[in-house]
């Protein structure tokens, strides 16, 4: 079940991390994009994987990529669908799955790429600006944090 208090301590986590805010940002965007894309079961270890690669917040990563949670991934693979099918230039039909795994996806697979891929730029895109202001509101709450803050935003990096 849904524990509010619980959400809201991790969320509190996240965003005190010792991180600049720009760089926790970039870690939750990334996740966010491969929470759009139809490998269903591998959103987890690529969000690790690219924060591995790209040197991105592993925490923030990891928390973006389960964004899109088993509620919204139908509503998101046709509105993923559909417009794959649309830039592509074909009759927009309906998505008729018979389950989530790859092989029941691969006959939908080019525009389903394409749709997700758009859909999960656009979505984070937005959630980098999200973040970076929730963490930049969250820290000038806290005197220390926010002087933390001030400075990684003036230097433009992490502190040591």
């Amino acid at each position: 079940m849904f524990n509010k208090e619980k959400f809201i301590q991790r969320f509190k986590a996240i965003l005190s991390l010792d991180s600049h805010p720009a760089h926790i940002a970039a870690g939750f965007a990334v996740g966010v994009f491969i929470s759009f894309t139809p490998f269903f079961g591998l959103h987890t270890p690529l969000a690790i994987a690219l924060a591995f690669v790209f040197r991105l917040n592993k925490l923030t990563c990891i928390s973006g990529a389960w964004i899109n949670t088993p509620l919204t991934v139908v509503p998101t693979l046709a509105c993923s669908y559909k417009l794959g099918r649309f830039l592509r230039g074909k009759p927009v039909n309906e998505l008729a799955l018979k389950g989530l795994e790859w092989q029941h996806l691969k006959p939908y697979a080019k525009s389903l790429l394409l749709g997700s891929s758009i859909l999960g730029f656009v979505a984070a895109v937005a959630a980098y600006f999200t973040c970076y202001w929730l963490v930049v509101v969250f820290r000038r709450r806290d005197a220390s944090m926010a002087e933390i803050t001030r400075e990684m935003e003036e230097v433009g990096e992490d502190l040591e």
